[in-house]
């Protein structure tokens, strides 16, 4: 008798690049041909996924693809069949509340993308109706388990910064407005009314990589910006840009901390990676990327001279000490697929609840909030 159990899991909105790279291909399909998860009791779970859409032609052929025998455009029958355990959502945020509590009212245990929802009325809501109908429930966040981050949490874990004093980072890149070349993101990030923006697209990762990685986040001010107003959409057709492409927030965080991080689809990169996070100590300071991390501690710190009449000798990357591996790290998102898998099956802690997710939510009301007011917005606890 095999020791294997199989497990259904719903699969909604995994046609779109995300859902299906990170979601389906790269983590419960890469479960499923690794031989599945062995849990602590020896047995082993098989993720069984079923691919839900509304479009018959796609799912088809995005199953046929990749040797996924169950799809179908019936999510209600799907949310039916006792079968199936995990309900998991990566299509559009304006849509997820209430998918969300449909599946909980199924008897679901659900996983989500985030933002949960676009606005924390209903991100608060969902996730205390998680928690009252006693489902087990958690939000994606990727980032914490990319191995830089692992690599500059584990230098703070063992005190390398001293007293921590400041926090930047940037993180954008150029996309192409699909004028002279095809944009590498999809026109609806671009336009308010389909849920576009910067803003809501990346504070919901700044507040939960700033809380996890430095400290928690208590007030930000925030400016917004569209600084490129006409794109060019999927057809080639011109549109108006309502959304925010850049945003460029200040954080005070717990221990008078402070954090800037410039976020912009409308930047050119020069910088060790498409995302960079510095920590400055009084004992050292770090900056990572998406996979390295390098490090200078005090002693190791070069003094500088300011001499604006002379070009400058000194190269600064010289001075700096990359952080070892020390292990191997698997695709993060992954990574949190197996823990929730865990979380599931056999109660394993998972603290990344919807709760969490109503906590990035908040982040970017806020930052739109003090956008528009042009002042600090304080972050309140959410009492959940």
């Amino acid at each position: 008798m095999s020791d294997t159990n199989r497990i259904g899991i719903i699969m909604h909105g995994v046609t779109g690049r995300m859902g299906m790279n990170q979601h389906l291909i790269r983590s419960v399909l890469a479960i499923r041909d690794q031989g599945g998860l062995r849990l602590k009791d020896g047995s082993k779970v098989m993720p069984d996924p079923i691919i839900v859409g509304r479009n018959a032609g796609k799912i088809e052929e995005l199953a046929r693809r990749h040797n996924v025998e169950r799809y179908t455009t019936d999510l209600d029958a799907a949310l039916a069949d006792p079968y199936n355990i995990i309900f998991f959502d990566a299509a559009s945020t304006k849509l997820r509340p209430t998918l969300l509590k449909k599946a909980i009212d199924a008897g679901k245990h659900v996983y989500s993308e985030k933002p949960v929802s676009e606005g924390l009325e209903e991100a608060v809501a969902i996730a205390r109706y998680a928690k009252e109908k006693g489902v087990k429930n958690g939000i994606v966040h990727d980032k914490l388990d990319l191995p830089g981050l692992i690599k500059l949490k584990r230098l703070r874990d063992n005190g390398f910064f001293g007293k921590i004093l400041s926090v930047k980072g940037e993180f954008g890149y150029w996309v192409f407005t699909g004028e002279d070349q095809p944009a590498q993101r999809p026109s609806w990030n671009y336009r308010a009314a389909d849920g576009g923006g910067m803003v809501s697209d990346m504070l919901c990762h700044w507040r939960y990589v700033l809380d996890n990685v430095v400290a928690p986040v208590k007030s930000v001010s925030c400016t917004t910006a569209t600084h490129i107003p006409t794109r060019y959409d999927e057809e080639g057709k011109e549109y108006q840009a309502t959304a925010d492409d850049a945003a460029y927030a200040t954080f005070h965080l717990e221990g008078d901390i402070v954090a800037h991080i410039n976020s912009s689809w409308c930047t050119r990169v020069r910088r060790d990676d498409l995302v960079t996070f510095q920590i400055d100590g009084t004992h050292g300071s770090a900056v990572a990327g998406l996979h390295k991390c390098y490090s200078q501690h005090r002693a190791n710190t070069p003094k500088p001279v300011w001499n604006p009449d002379e070009p400058q000798k000194m190269n600064f990357f010289d001075d700096w000490q990359e952080v070892p591996d020390n292990t191997v790290f698997d695709n993060g998102f992954k990574v949190q697929w197996e823990q929730f898998l865990r979380h599931v099956l056999e109660d394993a802690p998972f603290a990344y609840t919807l709760s969490e997710g109503a906590k990035g939510v908040q982040l970017a009301e806020a930052g739109y909030r003090s956008a528009r007011e042009r002042r600090w917005v304080d972050i309140e606890d959410l009492g959940i």
